[in-house]
């Protein structure tokens, strides 16, 4: 499943895997001026090749190499001569061969699926893409993943967050996340002057650097909490339990691959 949103020059595609007739775990990609941030995953990817047909594409640039943001490159590449990838160098084995360097969980092949693999080339912390009439600074960003960046273009004040950035408090946390990286990564990229904020899992927010502000300071008080009762003894499912309530769906959808807990360990982490 597909939808289509334009926020002139900027095109935003949300691609779904759709299941009972409705789609399910979104994620977003971006089109502008040339330039491709991210390309869904595997089981939209023909969908989504179909949906750009016409537009001029001369490079990607995948914001990390999770499954749900690569899918369509092997295609893209295969279809348009000469097409180059850009990505964090942590990425660049996990795009080439993923089936082997990336495992997934069962509920991750079912609702994204395998993506083939891509020959990408590296982009570091503060490289420059330019297209024919904006520049977009890499930054990095890790926390979400290893291999994560944001891309920044300083004179639009336009912000492509990929997974670091989503809405919403979070109260559940995937097994390999660092949240205290993230939410340096958040600090990192809220001081920049930015006005429209385009995330990869979320809505695009009317205030941007407002709702930044107030997610790390939701992120860092939750930690701080479960610091303090995790010094007084307490154990992990009980202050799981202490800060972000019942158990959530996603935790058994996930069989428990996200939950509570390891949000909470991760906080413990220091």
């Amino acid at each position: 499943m597909l939808k289509i949103t334009h926020y002139n020059p900027v095109t935003r595609f949300d691609l779904a895997r759709t299941v009972a007739g409705r789609g399910r775990y979104w994620t977003a990609a971006y089109y502008v001026d040339g330039l491709l941030i991210d390309s869904g995953c595997a089981h939209t990817a023909h969908e989504f090749v179909n949906a750009l047909n016409g537009k001029p594409l001369s490079c990607i640039v995948n914001t990390h190499s999770h499954e749900d943001h690569v899918g369509a490159n092997h295609l893209l590449q295969k279809n348009i001569h000469g097409l180059e990838i850009r990505t964090h160098p942590l990425a660049i084995p996990i795009l080439a061969d993923p089936r082997n360097t990336q495992p997934l969980q069962p509920y991750r092949k079912i609702m994204w699926g395998w993506p083939d693999a891509s020959q990408t080339k590296p982009i570091q912390d503060g490289d420059v893409i330019r297209t024919a009439h904006y520049r977009f600074q890499a930054i990095y960003t890790p926390g979400h993943s290893p291999d994560h960046i944001c891309l920044y273009e300083s004179s639009q004040g336009w912000l492509f967050t990929g997974d670091l950035y989503v809405g919403g408090k979070d109260r559940a946390l995937r097994k390999d996340y660092e949240i205290w990286q993230i939410i340096a990564s958040l600090k990192k990229i809220v001081t920049l002057p930015f006005n429209s904020l385009f995330p990869a899992s979320a809505r695009i927010p009317d205030k941007p650097k407002e709702d930044m502000q107030d997610k790390i300071i939701y992120l860092e008080s939750m930690g701080e909490q479960a610091l303090v009762l995790h010094q007084k003894g307490w154990k992990e499912k009980d202050i799981a339990k202490k800060l972000f309530g019942a158990p959530m769906p996603i935790e058994w959808i996930t069989l428990g691959h996200f939950s509570r807990r390891h949000l909470v360990r991760s906080y413990l982490r220091l």
